[in-house]
């Protein structure tokens, strides 16, 4: 399996971070990718995926919740990494209004530049949707490239939603929300082929039952497996198998390794 969302260089796996990918690992989950927050999140995941090559893959970008006054800054050093290697996206990204609804006119802006510059790249978008889906979906479907492609993070939107991202051309993530009783993800993608879906655990957030409320880590994306394979009556070995094969797919383009000099 693939975790294709998980902030594995977050301070809360200070304590035991290796022994939580050795769990991982030995759950059958192979290959951790993980999304940017802002300037102060670099250092940390670039130093996890130089740690486990070929298992942390590192995204670059702003997260809308660090969108603030200064923004502009923040863009700025996204820019600068982005100019200096290649990464295996954009993220996460995108527009977040369960926070700050005060700050929409700049995360629209910064979600905008943030878009160009994957098409410029040409590498996929992870995108943060919190209480979001709808404005997110209006501002995509403006944009007639054939190179926007992604994942919508933690998906948590309706049936119709979830068939406009597709057409869109993205897969939706799914994490935890999937095993919460009353989420109602499970009827969501209940008629969503499997093609369009990929797994993730948003690591050390949205643990799933039988963890909720409890650390998330990456060998949890197990539970989310299991429970889509009860949804759609499908193997735990066909459930990890198409998701796997969608997320390489997604993340086709490896990034390189070594930082280039300025």
């Amino acid at each position: 399996m693939i975790d294709t969302h998980a902030h594995l260089y977050s301070k809360k796996f200070e304590s035991d971070r290796s022994e939580m990918i050795e769990r991982a690992v030995a759950q059958g989950v192979e290959q951790f990718y993980l999304p940017n927050i802002d300037s102060s999140s670099i250092e940390g995941m670039l130093e996890l995926e130089s740690t486990y090559p070929n298992r942390c893959f590192a995204m670059m970008g702003l997260h809308p919740c660090s969108v603030q006054e200064n923004y502009e800054e923040e863009l700025a050093i996204v820019r600068s990494w982005l100019d200096k290697r290649s990464f295996c996206a954009i993220g996460e990204i995108g527009i977040d209004l369960y926070w700050d609804k005060s700050t929409l006119p700049i995360q629209e802006k910064a979600f905008k530049t943030q878009i160009d510059w994957a098409l410029e790249f040409d590498v996929p978008i992870v995108i943060h949707a919190r209480e979001s889906t709808e404005e997110i979906l209006a501002i995509l479907e403006t944009i007639e490239d054939e190179r926007l492609r992604g994942i919508f993070h933690c998906f948590t939107g309706d049936a119709g939603q979830a068939q406009r991202a597709i057409d869109l051309g993205f897969h939706l993530g799914i994490g935890g929300v999937l095993t919460f009783k009353n989420a109602g993800l499970d009827k969501t993608i209940a008629d969503i082929d499997l093609k369009h879906l990929v797994l993730e655990t948003d690591a050390p957030y949205l643990a799933p039952v039988p963890k909720r409320g409890k650390r998330n880590e990456s060998a949890y994306v197990y539970f989310v497996a299991e429970k889509l394979s009860e949804i759609k009556s499908i193997s735990l070995e066909e459930i990890a198998k198409v998701t796997t094969a969608n997320a390489e797919k997604i993340f086709a383009q490896k990034p390189q390794r070594q930082v280039l000099s300025n």
